[in-house]
Parts: structure tokens; sequence; C-alpha cells
């Protein structure tokens, strides 16, 4: 799936509109997205196999009806089944039924029973309300059903209960093994919960042209390498390690200063040419015994961190991993808000952010007073104790971009990347073997490194979220924090698509 575009279901029903507004017929993209399904289906099943679908009364049940003909024209043993009454059925759903041609029975007194596959066309991913009643039953009656068996549900669009749009679970949900959508995905196939009930999710070409999305100018992007790639700093041969950028992290005292050097050591080795920790003087032996390649420079506090920032090569800056809840690490996050150097990344996260709890207000105002390009990595913990908006990830994450006037990375297996203009990116392959103690710290480090050599912010966030995942995904099993920055070099050549050689 190369389109990095997300629809919301809004989005998606604009772009249907549009496309028959240009000459496309409606019931001719209803075909073609029941092919795609029931080709999504041969790919579960064997010839012959008996499949079940469960039609809805909208168009979600119209591209069942037309997976069920093809896959019945094709050989399989078909039943169908619909939540109303046949009579009740309008516009294309209704004309998908009746090409169809064959029996129809009710779902509510219909089973899988035998069947290798259910194919859940209920309702789509524009569901207006929660499930419950009759709807809900079936739901959990199939769910069951596939549970006992071990036989997959296929879901149309959406596994029907999950909200598009936030992926949240609308009183009840199908599980599904995997899904086929159509045009462009949706953000509830990556936010969680969503995302776990859709399995592997197949995107379908069903002929809306990509022209249409100039018009909808969508905001919400997968997070992918086409988001961000031509933005990311490549070295050329004429470079030097002082223009590639000066990263400095700064530790925490000498009994916390283990996440500031993940920090450090993921800025160095995400591209910063020159990265620098900046420890106070009680820990710089503990420091210092564990750095090679990586600066110590002293700092007892807000105005010798000052001192360190009135040098303008320092292009980036972290605070928070292991700086301490004191008033001191607040006073130093104001003072590198406060240092004047257009253009510098700051990155907060971990204590720097828990300081500001119950002082959101005081954050965002020295944010916006600074000349800094912000980012901050709360993960759900951190987020609440800085803001109380409600909503799905992705409404969360754009109004505490807004408010604050910064990138806000809203950290977990979704990750949302979030920029105060409204655009949002939402993390589609993080693995679950990130969750270990310091990734976020390594994380945080990985955003500067790419900051320091003045990639774009939003990009850079996105660009660090998604190299992240990716280490993780090139280690596997037993992934310890310490492990991602040493998996960065391949993530690199990966992107770059070649190994890069001096031409003489």
């Amino acid at each position: 799936m190369a389109n990095p575009e997300l629809l919301t279901t809004a989005e998606m029903a604009r772009a249907d509109a549009d496309a028959a507004a240009g000459g496309i017929d409606s019931i001719d993209l209803m075909e073609k997205a029941g092919a795609a399904v029931a080709d999504a289906a041969a790919q579960l099943t064997a010839p012959g196999d008996r499949i079940a679908v469960f039609c809805g009364p909208g168009n979600n049940g119209g591209d069942g009806f037309i997976a069920a003909r093809i896959l019945r024209k094709r050989g399989y043993d078909v039943a169908v089944s619909l939540l109303t009454s046949q009579s009740a059925l309008k516009g294309d759903a209704a004309e998908a039924a009746r090409r169809f041609g064959g029996p129809i029975a009710h779902a509510i007194e219909a089973a899988p029973g035998s069947a290798a596959l259910v194919i859940d066309a209920l309702f789509g991913a524009g569901l207006s309300r929660d499930i419950d009643g009759e709807a809900r039953t079936l739901i959990d009656r199939l769910n069951r059903w596939s549970r006992d068996t071990g036989n997959p549900i296929l879901a149309v669009d959406i596994p029907s209960g999950v909200d598009g749009d936030s992926g949240a679970v609308r009183g009840a949900a199908i599980e599904a093994r995997a899904s086929v959508t159509f045009f462009r995905l949706k953000p509830g196939h990556l936010l969680l919960p969503g995302r776990a009930l859709c399995g592997p999710v197949s995107l379908a070409d069903i002929g809306i042209p990509d022209s249409i999305l100039a018009d909808i100018a969508p905001k919400t992007f997968a997070n992918r390498p086409e988001l961000w790639r031509g933005a990311l700093p490549f070295p050329g041969i004429e470079g030097h390690k002082y223009s590639r950028g000066h990263a400095m992290v700064l530790s925490g005292p000498e009994w916390s200063t283990g996440a500031a050097r993940l920090a450090a050591r993921g800025a160095l080795r995400n591209g910063a040419g020159l990265v620098t920790l900046a420890s106070p003087r009680s820990a710089h032996a503990i420091n210092a015994a564990q750095l090679t390649a990586i600066m110590i420079a002293p700092c007892d506090g807000p105005d010798e961190l000052l001192q360190g920032l009135a040098d303008d090569r320092i292009s980036a800056v972290v605070l928070g991993p292991g700086l301490g809840v004191t008033e001191t690490a607040s006073e130093l996050v104001a003072a590198a808000l406060r240092a004047k150097s257009p253009g510098r990344g700051l990155v907060l996260d971990a204590d720097a952010l828990t300081i500001h709890a119950g002082r959101t207000g005081l954050l965002a105002a020295r944010i916006k007073a600074s000349e800094m390009n912000v980012v901050i990595t709360p993960h759900e913990g951190e987020f609440a104790r800085l803001f109380d908006f409600a909503g799905s990830k992705l409404a969360r994450a754009r109004a505490a971009a807004e408010n604050l006037g910064a990138i806000v990375a809203l950290k977990g297996a979704d990750t949302v990347v979030a920029h105060p203009d409204g655009r949002a990116a939402i993390a589609c392959d993080a693995p679950p073997w990130l969750a270990t103690a310091g990734s976020g710290d390594v994380l945080s480090g990985m955003i500067a490194g790419l900051l320091a050599q003045r990639m774009p912010p939003f990009e850079a966030a996105c660009a660090a979220v998604w190299m992240h995942g990716a280490a993780a995904r090139a280690f596997g099993p037993g992934l310890i924090a310490e492990d991602i920055p040493e998996a960065l070099p391949g993530v690199w050549r990966t992107l770059a698509g070649r190994e890069q050689h001096v031409r003489v």
C-alpha cells in the first residue's frame, strides 16, 4: 500500500460522490469492490469451499452481494443472509441484491455452520451509532464461531462495529482475520483497537482517480516513507561533521544518567554530526565511563545551559530523559526555550513533560514565545498529565499540537504525530518489541538527530517514529533499547535504496 493518504468517512463519501459527478457509475464502483472482496476470499479458501456472506442494509451489504455472485460463479458454495428485508434495500445495494439472484436468508436466523469463511458485509466505516440489539447478537455469534472453529472472517471495508474515523468499537465489533478496503485506508484501520481487529488490510483500486484527492486535500496520513523520504537528510560528498548538525542532550543527576545516554546514542546514529551530553559535574565520571564518540560538557543549572546554547551551531536539544521532576529541571526547560536560536530543534520528553503537569498553559506560552521547532513525545500517561482532551487518539494529538504550537508525537503501537496546522500521521507497522524500557528515550534522540540536520520538525518526527519501528523489526525478539541505535545503519541503507559509493 504505497498511498499514504488516509480518508475520513466523510472524505471517502466525498470521493465517491466526486467520482460519480465525474461520470463514473456508482454501481460500477460497487462491482469492482465486490470483485476485490471475492479475490480476497479466494486467497483464504480452497475451490468449492462453503462461504457464508452476511450483508447489511447499506452499500457495504451491496459489496457483499456482488462478492457472493462472483464467488458462486467461480464454483464456491455460497450462502447469503441479510440483516434486513430485501424490499428495504435502496439504490446500489438493492441493485446488487437483484443481480445476485439467489436465495437470501435472514441474518439473525442464519448460522455459518460448516463454512470455511465468513464475509462480514454488515456495516462499513461510516457506522454512525453503537451496535445493539439483534445486530450485536449476530456479531457476537460470528466472533464465537470464528474462535471455536478457527475459521476466518473477512471484513468488507472495515470490521463491522469499528468506527472508521477513530478505530473505536461501537458497542461490539467483528474480529476479522483480514479486511479489504477501497481507494484509501481510513484512520480506523490504523488506530487501536480497530487496527487489532482488522487483520492484514488489502487496499483495492476500484477506479476512483487519484486526482480527486486534490480537492479533498486530506490531512491524515499513514506514517510511511512516501510521506517524508524527500526531506530525509542524506549526507553529500562535500559534507562534514559540522554541516550535519550538533545535538545536545541533557543528562540527569548521577543516579539517573542512562536515559540521556540512550537519547544521545539515538541522535548520533540517526545522523547528527556531533552530539554533546550536557551533564552535571557530579555525573561526569559515570557518563565518561560509558561514552566515546559522544562528548561531555558541564551543566549544573539553567545559567550554564544558556551559556552552552549561546552557540548557534547547536542545532537540536533533548530535555527530559532521566532529567528529574525537580524545580531545577523545570528551570532548565524554561532556559532552553528562552535561548534564542531560530530554527533550532527542541525535543521535550519524559520528565520535561511531567514537570508541567497542571501547568500546561505555562508550557504552551513558553513554546509559543520561543523561536524553536519544538517536538513533544508523551506516552498516554504523560499526555493525561498535561491535557484533558476527549476523543480519539488522532483528535487528542491534533488538539494538543494546536494548543502548544508544537509537534506532538503521542506514542504507542499507533503513535500519532500531529502538527499545529492539522496534519497528522499514524504509525501503521510498529512492532511489539518496542515495548521495552528506554525505547522512548532512544526515539527522542533519533528525532533530535534529524532536527540537528535541519529536517522539518513534522517530517523529522514522522521519520524517526518509522525508523524506530523499522530498527525494532530488523532486530526482532529480545530487543532492548540499546539495540535500537545499532540497527539504524541497516534502516538507512534500506531508505537509501542502495549502498552509497564515492565515484572516483
